[in-house]
């Protein structure tokens, strides 16, 4: 009966010292387990003193030297479970959590900021644990990823969407991009990958060595989508410059949004005249000078565009031209020679020497165009005409065409049934249609 009453005594004390929250916390007021009492954020039991949840002994006496008298409860996650929910039930399960690995990122006494981490805000010394540090080291970064807040973006545990992501791409975006939400609800014209695709098909969400963490620069990376520009500008003779300057694309469009067609930053003139002005760099020529004020407009400016003439991305012609134009001042008229300005004005105002119909600019039928331009020295059409703006009627300019030094005055005047002109290329002549004009 005695050695039944002392198996029973110890067998009372092992139960009372296993599951007692005084005895429990004697652990952490020892020399062998203090650290833990100095935990900023304890683990629930730890705080509470009951390491029984967990941890149960299997031998008599502790510690012993040499030795283990102490063992889990349960293994890996089955351990957690009995208090926490187990997370990963989602389609995409974060590697330790499938693992029930949960300890390779929570310390199970215990840490130095919340969620039994060792890590605050700046997860990243937690994450690169297991993932390569590398590509968050790029030139320029997005802010979550340079300070480490990876769970602003992904769910640490599970989630139905690839990557851990908290939700779909785009929402995460627009979760801190509020103001480029409310702007791309109110825009008339939206990129198509804006609309459809997620952020991630142009930008790095962690970071680039190119600005706005792009994942090429531009051009390269639009003419991954608009191939058909990007063979142009790869094989013009004549490349537009803000194409091969820092920004590419973007010096002239908006990646995301607009209120202007073909996803402009402005209207088609404010485009390009923002660069055609004085005091842009190169050899511009201020062009938004040559039409201010101007009584008359070439037809195309008077409906905004200059792309009519102008390829914005490159040509094989002389100042962009979408069609061939001589460069030089003298250039005889030959098929094909003029097509920048024949596309829009009829062709035959220069392949009859006598007409009655495809001109007014004539000596009874006598076209004077074709004598003009079918000569030797034959004069290009901005001898007389102004190709933006003049002030005078048929765009041409009063002030004359710049040759060289000195500007070629025309003097030109309308009558009734025709005109006149005096410019310095030749005498004073004069044209009429119903009564021709004899000239010696």
């Amino acid at each position: 009966m005695k050695v039944l009453s002392l198996a029973s005594t110890a067998l009372a004390a092992l139960a009372l010292f296993c599951c007692s929250p005084a005895l429990g916390a004697s652990c952490t007021t020892t020399e062998c387990h203090a650290p833990l009492s100095a935990l900023k954020y304890p683990h629930a039991p730890v705080k509470e003193g009951d390491c029984s949840p967990c941890h149960s002994q299997k031998g008599k006496e502790h510690p012993v030297k040499g030795a283990k008298t102490f063992e889990l409860t349960a293994k890996a996650s089955a351990l957690c479970k009995d208090c926490h929910d187990i997370p990963g039930q989602k389609k995409v399960v974060h590697a330790p959590v499938s693992e029930g690995d949960c300890a390779s990122c929570h310390n199970p006494h215990g840490g130095g900021n919340r969620f039994l981490l060792d890590v605050g805000e700046d997860r990243s010394k937690l994450c690169f644990n297991c993932h390569d540090a590398a590509p968050f080291k790029a030139k320029f970064m997005h802010g979550p990823a340079a300070v480490g807040a990876c769970n602003s973006c992904h769910d640490p545990h599970s989630s139905v969407e690839k990557r851990l992501m908290k939700d779909k791409t785009r929402n995460v975006c627009l979760g801190c991009h509020a103001d480029f939400a409310a702007q791309l609800k109110q825009a008339t014209f939206v990129h198509p990958p804006v609309s459809k695709d997620p952020c991630t098909a142009c930008h790095d969400p962690h970071g680039s060595a190119v600005e706005m963490f792009l994942k090429v620069k531009s051009p390269e990376l639009c003419v991954g989508c608009h191939a058909k520009v990007g063979k142009q500008i790869a094989q013009v003779k004549v490349q537009h410059k803000p194409m091969q300057e820092k920004g590419g694309c973007s010096n002239c469009h908006s990646a995301h949004f607009s209120k202007a067609k073909k996803l402009l930053s402005g209207s088609e003139m404010e485009v390009c005249l923002s660069c055609h002005v004085k005091g842009k760099a190169g050899n511009l020529r201020d062009i938004q000078a040559e039409i201010k004020d101007k009584k008359f407009l070439h037809g195309p400016l008077q409906k905004g565009s200059c792309s009519a003439c102008h390829d914005p991305h490159g040509s094989d012609n002389f100042r962009l031209l979408r069609g061939k134009y001589p460069e030089d001042l003298y250039a005889p008229y030959q098929d094909g020679l003029y097509d920048a300005c024949l596309k829009c004005h009829d062709r035959n105002l220069l392949r009859f020497p006598e007409t009655t119909i495809y001109t007014k600019f004539r000596n009874g039928n006598r076209n004077l165009h074709i004598v003009h331009v079918k000569t030797r020295k034959g004069r290009t059409c901005r001898i007389c005409h102004e190709p933006h703006a003049a002030d005078g009627e048929k765009l041409i300019n009063k002030d004359g065409a710049r040759f060289g030094d000195w500007k070629i005055p025309i003097n030109f005047a309308v009558s009734g049934t025709g005109g006149s002109c005096a410019p310095g290329c030749h005498r004073p002549f004069s044209y009429d249609r119903q009564n021709p004009v004899k000239y010696n």
